[in-house]
């Protein structure tokens, strides 16, 4: 199981999934090739050796980039696992991209930069209270 954050364009005036407009357009992100390059401007040793799927790994975590096949990039996905400095991680990467993105399992739906650990532990305590049931 991973903790998923999709990025997307955002309006930057929302706090929280609610308060997007019905009628908002994402806009493009940018080429598969460019968002790679800037993701390893902060992770160099990320491996996009498939450019759909990378790995970024470090000492206790991975974090997998789903960017998808085509080379103009709508919204891709980062599905985390491990210890909170990927989520640390994570927050130095949008914040270098200048991205917003999803947390599904945050209160208002968005991903926190400022407090990114406490996304993954609410994660976390959902996970294991899904786990425990089906022991």
């Amino acid at each position: 199981m991973s903790w998923d954050i999709f990025v997307q364009d955002i309006p930057l005036t929302a706090k929280s999934v609610s308060e997007i407009p019905a009628n908002f357009e994402p806009r493009l992100l940018g080429t598969r090739a460019e968002i790679i390059a800037r993701i390893r401007d902060v992770v160099p040793a990320a491996d996009f050796t498939s450019p759909s799927w990378g790995l970024i790994e470090g000492a206790g975590f991975s974090i997998e980039v789903s960017m998808g096949n085509r080379e103009e990039v709508r919204g891709f996905a980062f599905h985390v696992r491990g210890g909170e400095i990927a989520a640390s991680v994570l927050a130095d990467i949008l914040q270098h991209l200048g991205f917003r993105a999803f947390d599904p399992s945050s209160e208002t739906g968005m991903f926190n930069p400022g407090d990114s650990a406490c996304g993954l532990r609410g994660w976390r305590e959902y996970r294991d209270s899904i786990v425990d049931r089906t022991s």
